[in-house]
């Protein structure tokens, strides 16, 4: 059966209830739009985690190489990467006890859902976590 993202009340719910965003291909450079929703989450008050090996620090932040090496718990997991890198990434956040692998827009991969599912994470996929923030209006606790 094909995946099937969750309600827009069920997004607004995650998006409220999410302290903590790890950005899997997170970039320094501000023509990245990996870059930009980075800011945005920032801005609305999430803790946002780039991860990327080949960065030491984005927006302030310390870059980890994977999800395994962030030393803290994480809500979300955004990943800006090619769809057939999802699936050892829906792995590892599965591993780090995630509650969601957010795959951005233009990012869809079957195989990383059910990988996702299997591990007990809700999965969005083909969607923009900054545009979906502002759309449904999500205001943090």
């Amino acid at each position: 059966m094909p995946h099937q993202n969750p309600s827009d009340e069920q997004l607004k719910k995650i998006l409220t209830d999410a302290t903590t965003i790890a950005i899997v291909g997170a970039s320094s450079n501000p023509d990245k739009a990996s870059h930009g929703i980075m800011q945005k989450l920032q801005k609305a008050g999430y803790r946002v985690i780039p991860v990327n090996p080949s960065e030491s620090e984005i927006l302030g932040e310390r870059s980890y190489p994977s999800l395994v090496d962030v030393p803290e718990p994480i809500d979300i997991v955004d990943v800006f990467r090619r769809a057939e890198d999802t699936p050892g990434i829906a792995d590892e956040a599965a591993t780090i006890g995630a509650k969601v692998l957010w795959l951005q827009s233009g990012i869809s991969s079957e195989e990383a859902a059910d990988r996702a599912a299997r591990g007990g994470l809700v999965t969005v996929m083909d969607t923009c976590i900054g545009a979906t923030h502002s759309l449904l209006r999500v205001a943090k606790k």
